[in-house]
Order: structure tokens, then C-alpha cells, then sequence
């Protein structure tokens, strides 16, 4: 056991924009936990939308994210310390390159005892809560417990290692879409998490895939990733080409990984009859549409996609395959200092996953 004692640098979250880089205590671990070196820790959509004040995360005198915290639930490391008891139950040793879902299940409420803990009521969630859920924007992280920690394989890369998470998440969106060969799916949205939805979904090989984004440097990438037609909704009208596309019935399955509300009234405009919409965004305002549409008009399949439930695995076995990559995808690397430089080009036009690396 590695005794590690004294100061590490990580950044605090204590409000809105008010955002530091300190000097913290290293985690100290007790029975069954797991500390890490963190090796990389992802920017993610909703740090940004913490970062700058959604009502998600701050609203009320209770709000979700519980601060000061250090953030960051995207990450991988190294193995340095483990509890009494964590090497048996999670299989480990020093230095195996491990990473975890980002919920920290209670392992207590009513989903985790049946097998659902990513739905765990209590929710802490790595990276947003105080004390039981301290993120990996930081050079070492705490694992509890309950934790559900993963190994990497050797044949795994560093910047796919990286990108675990958010390829997990991808995983569970696409299952929930239950594609078909038949289907002509649209992916609307190929930011991180829609280009790794389309490598998922290009090996399901359903009869069209058709991706959407403003972004015509993402939209090239979509091509590599095995979509069939790309659309600029900014440039042409994408409900009237995908009704064009499909006899003017609209698409089977609809994914809405835009975080745009648009997104959603123009996903529900061209699915057909009877189809299936995906909903994964999170939204930094209120998305509204006419609710008529999903039952009287079109009786449709809505199902949400929340977090990665049993993807970790197999994100890692499709990247040891090759089935899966992340060249391309990870664009951008930081040390913890420059933070904010981070989170302002995660949101520019020519960045799609921003890395922190203490």
C-alpha cells in the first residue's frame, strides 16, 4: 500500500463562474475504496452549463450540485492506493489503469437493490457532490465502495481511455433504440457523444444512417464514422430532405443529442408514425413542444437515456477490438491551471472533446 499523505492540486468549485485551482488534502481512503492518479479528465457538456449557472444544477435553495467540489465525472488513471478489502472485491492492484461510472450508487435505495443503480435515488453523481462524490479535476480521486470500477485493457490507447464514459453513455442511448436493418435512423447532433453514437449505430447496419449538425467540420467526421447522408440544417430544410429520403413517412428512429431544443420539435416533425424518439440531451433552458404530436398524431415510442448502465465493459472490449476509436474525437489537452481556457474552447467550433490532464 502506497502511503500517500500531504497536498494535491485540484480545482474547487464554489458557485457559478467561481471556479479555483488549490491546494487540497489527497483523498484518504478507508475500507473498500480505491485512490487513483488521475490521467485524464474530460469536459463534458453539463460541466459547462454548471460552470456558467444552469438552473439544473443551481436552481433553488436546495440545488443539486452540493459545493464546494472539486469537478470532472469523464475520466481514467492508475491505480496507487486501495483499502482494506477494495483489492479482493474489485479485483485490483496497484497500478492497473482502472476508470468507474460516474454515479457513485448508495447501493441502499430500491434501483440499486434491484440491479437499476444508475436510476440510484440518492444520485451522487462524481464530480457535483460534496464529500460523497468528489470529481477527477484533481491529480488523484477517491473511489468508494460502491463504486463500479472497471480495468482497462492494455490494448486500450490513452485518448480512447479517455473517452470511456462518454462511448458508455453512447452504448446505452443505442440500445434503447432497439435499431433495426430496416430502419432509417437520424442522429441529430455530432458533438462527442453523437460521434461515438455513430460509430454504434454504423455497426448495427440499419438500412440508412442520417446525421445532422451545423458543424460541417463534424459533419465530415460523421461520414468517416459510417453515416450515409449528412445534413446542415442551417443550409437545407432537414425534415423536408429526411421525408424526401423515406417516401415521405420521416425516419424510424430519431436520436436527439443536440442539447438544442430545436432539436426535439424538429426530431418529433420528421419521425414516422409509430417510430421510436430517443431523448439524451441535457438541456440548459426548458424545451417545449406540442405533446398532441407524440399521442394523438403519431402515437410514438419516447424513451429517455440516462448515464451507462453495463457499457463501461463494453466500450472498453470495442475499443481493444477496434470497433470503435477516438482519433479525431479528442481534440484538445490542458493542465488543471488553464481550466477556464478548457471550458471557453469546449464550447468553439473546432473543439469537440477538451481533455484536462493533471
Amino acid at each position: 500500500m502506497t502511503n500517500l499523505s500531504g497536498k494535491m492540486k485540484a480545482v474547487v468549485c464554489y458557485g457559478p463562474e467561481d471556479y479555483r485551482v488549490e491546494e487540497v488534502p489527497v483523498p484518504k481512503i478507508g475500507k473498500e475504496e480505491v485512490l487513483i492518479k488521475v490521467e485524464a479528465c474530460g469536459v463534458c457538456g453539463s460541466d459547462v452549463k454548471a460552470y456558467y449557472g444552469s438552473d439544473m444544477y443551481w436552481a433553488g435553495e436546495d440545488p443539486w450540485l452540493k459545493a464546494p467540489v472539486i469537478p470532472g465525472h469523464e475520466f481514467y488513471g492508475v491505480v496507487v492506493e486501495l483499502g482494506e478489502g477494495a483489492a479482493e472485491k474489485f479485483e485490483l492492484k496497484v497500478g492497473d489503469r482502472v476508470t468507474a461510472d460516474q454515479i457513485n450508487p448508495c447501493g441502499k435505495c430500491r434501483f440499486c437493490q434491484t440491479g437499476k443503480y444508475w436510476m440510484c435515488e440518492v444520485h451522487n453523481i462524481y464530480g457535483f457532490q460534496k464529500d460523497v462524490a468528489e470529481g477527477a479535476m484533481a491529480e488523484y480521486m477517491k473511489f468508494s465502495s460502491t463504486s463500479k470500477i472497471h480495468k482497462i485493457t492494455d490494448g486500450v490507447t490513452p485518448e480512447e481511455a479517455s473517452l470511456i464514459e462518454p462511448m458508455g453513455c453512447a452504448i446505452h442511448t443505442v440500445q434503447r433504440a432497439n435499431i433495426e436493418f430496416e430502419d432509417v435512423v437520424v442522429m441529430a447532433g455530432a458533438g462527442t457523444l453523437g460521434l461515438c453514437m455513430i460509430q454504434l449505430i454504423a455497426l448495427k447496419t440499419p438500412k440508412k444512417l442520417i446525421v445532422l449538425d451545423v458543424n460541417e467540420k463534424r459533419l465530415e467526421m460523421a461520414k468517416k464514422f459510417g453515416a450515409d447522408i449528412c445534413i446542415n440544417p442551417k443550409e437545407e430544410d432537414a425534415v423536408k430532405k429526411v421525408k424526401e429520403l423515406t417516401d415521405g413517412y420521416g425516419c424510424d428512429v430519431y436520436i436527439e443529442a443536440t442539447g438544442s431544443p430545436i432539436g426535439v420539435t424538429q426530431g418529433l416533425e420528421m419521425v414516422r408514425k409509430l417510430g421510436r424518439f430517443i431523448e439524451f440531451s441535457v438541456f440548459g433552458k426548458e424545451t417545449t413542444t406540442d405533446w398532441s404530436v407524440i399521442g394523438d398524431r403519431k402515437e410514438l415510442d419516447i424513451r429517455g437515456s440516462h448515464l451507462s448502465p453495463y457499457t463501461y465493459p463494453i466500450a472498453i472490449d470495442l475499443f481493444e477490438r477496434k470497433l470503435v476509436t477516438a482519433e479525431g474525437i479528442v481534440t484538445h489537452s490542458y493542465k488543471l491551471e488553464d481550466f477556464v481556457e478548457a471550458f471557453q474552447k469546449a464550447q468553439m467550433p473546432d473543439a469537440i472533446k477538451v481533455l484536462l490532464k493533471p
